[in-house]
């Protein structure tokens, strides 16, 4: 199996870096999630080993070697990195076999993958539901083509063809050109409609209607900080008998392409768990919610006064004109944390209530022993300073008591002393008394 266990020989890993391809998962020993990702990093390396892959797989302790992982950007565990001569592709998808080894087969090979024949064409057509595809020669555009391809092959493929590889459907108007193939049809790149090929090539990656789940969403709030004019991304929130809900959707997605493209990302996520996570509230399924990940606010559509194409194209009006939610102000991040914070105490009981009361009862422990310790402080200090003064409560008290004999002895004394001087006077004087 080929996966190197860095820790073992990090100076060869540093001699053979700039010769091979290397998969590394940076990992901490103590995270549960590098955990969850170990048997599945086991079975990475032995397909690709399978496969014969020129990418080698590893892993390092990234708390025993902070300075490599400082070195290639490392903030968290696990981290997937493809190492690629002087570059470094961090991989940001879903942490299954699959798509792992689709990445690395992916990155590891030419930023641009030549087609030569039409029935090559076809077939890579039929695998990638987005084909970006450069036609023509050498030209300037085509270097823009090769160094966005470098940057953003960690997401799709591209590919380059001559013009005799493409079937007759596909009329292109000049050449060089930049077409990118995506449902059911293709769009040319157009500098002055579209702006940087990188911004275009980011805005056009995405299918126009597609599922949804965690990581696409974070992949396309990355993309709306990055490229798109605006990040609002319409989510159909559905049950499995939602079907007319999407099928509207879709429809405004490929019909209406040209008016909401620039502004809107449409898809479906099914139920509404991770919503209610996002917004930190209670969404019902179904629904149609738009989601602003560039400021964190969203704008909840009213689902009974959709019925038809015309009224959902009516209230897919500016942002600007209808009552946001949430957003980033302070508020909302102090609720957050709060919310944050809730979450994960709730999580740590219901998967293990002996070890959440051991983590949240242990520190209340301490703060309580802390808490009586400072309120008894007070009569401590009053006990020193007494015992500085020469006293303490039982010597007060004893002396309190040796006080007290002191007087009932002298009052017994005076009255012996009054009835020693009666006993000695003279009858007469007895008389007169």
């Amino acid at each position: 199996m080929q996966i190197l266990f860095v820790f073992s020989s990090l100076f060869r890993f540093k001699d053979s870096r700039m010769e091979d391809v290397w998969l590394v998962d940076f990992y901490a020993p103590w995270c549960g999630y590098c955990k969850k990702l170990e048997p599945i990093w086991q079975e990475v390396g032995a397909e690709l080993t399978r496969s014969q892959s020129p990418v080698r797989v590893g892993k390092m302790d990234g708390t025993a070697y902070s300075g490599v992982a400082s070195e290639f950007g490392v903030r968290g565990y696990p981290t997937i990195k493809l190492l690629k001569g002087e570059l470094a592709y961090n991989y940001k998808g879903p942490r299954t076999k699959d798509d792992i080894i689709e990445f690395a087969n992916r990155v590891a090979g030419p930023a641009v993958r030549s087609l030569p024949s039409r029935q090559m064409f076809e077939h890579v057509l039929k695998r990638h539901s987005v084909l970006f595809l450069y036609v023509g020669g050498e030209s300037p555009l085509k270097e823009k083509y090769t160094e966005v391809a470098s940057e953003l092959i960690v997401y799709t493929y591209f590919f380059s063809a001559s013009e005799d590889v493409l079937p007759e459907s596909v009329a292109l108007h000049e050449l060089p050109s930049v077409v990118v193939f995506k449902d059911g049809t293709y769009f040319t790149y157009d500098e002055y409609e579209d702006g940087s090929l990188s911004s275009w090539v980011n805005r056009e990656r995405f299918q126009s209607y597609l599922p949804i789940d965690g990581f696409t969403l974070y992949e396309l709030g990355e993309t709306g900080n990055t490229a798109l004019p605006c990040s609002c991304f319409l989510l159909c929130l559905t049950a499995s008998c939602s079907f007319r809900l999407k099928g509207l959707i879709q429809r405004v997605a490929t019909e209406h392409r040209d008016q909401f493209n620039r502004d809107f990302q449409f898809g479906h996520m099914e139920g509404n768990d991770y919503i209610n996570s996002l917004i930190m509230g209670e969404v019902s399924v179904p629904s149609i919610i738009i989601l602003n990940t560039s400021n964190e606010q969203y704008f909840p559509l009213q689902r009974q006064q959709i019925h038809s194409l015309d009224s959902l194209l009516i209230r897919l009006c500016p942002c600007d004109s209808r009552q946001a939610f949430g957003g980033d102000g302070i508020f909302q991040r102090i609720k957050r944390v709060a919310y944050d914070a809730r979450s994960t105490i709730m999580s740590v009981f219901r998967s293990s209530p002996l070890l959440g009361c051991f983590l949240f009862g242990l520190p209340l422990g301490v703060i309580s022993l802390m808490c009586y310790g400072i309120c008894t402080a007070e009569s401590d200090d009053d006990t020193e300073l007494m015992k500085r003064d020469g006293f303490t409560d039982e010597e007060e008290e004893e002396g309190e008591e040796e006080e007290q004999q002191r007087l009932t002895a002298g009052a017994e004394g005076e009255e012996d002393e009054d009835a020693e001087k009666i006993e000695q006077k003279s009858p007469t004087e007895k008389k007169v008394d």
